[in-house]
């Protein structure tokens, strides 16, 4: 059975696990990915046991605008709806505010459209980016 939470004591190696099982160039980076992850505005993880299985996390201004930059699910876990479980609590935290953005890749773009998201009229998102996992 698979449980959600916002508890903040995640292992890094527990994290790190997640990451590089969906080959994230931010587990090049453990410590800070940790420290993100633990300071971000928004953070809900998906668990079977003490097994962590999905993670997301929100930064927000708690007031506008909330984005969403990370939502991974072990692979042997995806298609089971875990990853809209935790997307939906996420955005649960932030119903009301004015925006709710991410960057989807192509692969998940179709994925967030279930999830309610729609393209966000001809603009395009940009970036400087320090990884090579896109």
């Amino acid at each position: 059975m698979i449980t959600l939470s916002e508890r903040r004591d995640l292992e890094i190696a527990q994290i790190l696990s997640l990451y590089k099982a969906n080959h994230w160039s931010a587990a090049q980076k453990p410590q800070a990915l940790h420290q993100a992850l633990l300071n971000s505005h928004g953070l809900v993880s998906a668990w079977e046991g003490e097994q962590l299985v999905g993670i997301g996390n929100a930064l927000s201004d708690g007031f506008l605008v909330v984005y969403y930059p990370h939502l991974l699910v072990l692979p042997a876990y995806q298609g089971q709806g875990i990853g809209q479980r935790i997307l939906e609590r996420l955005k649960q935290r932030y119903a009301g505010l004015h925006m709710h953005m991410l960057v989807a890749d192509a692969a998940a773009i179709a994925f967030y459209e279930k999830c309610g998201f729609t393209p966000a009229g001809s603009t395009a998102p940009m970036w400087i980016y320090d990884g090579d996992d896109h």
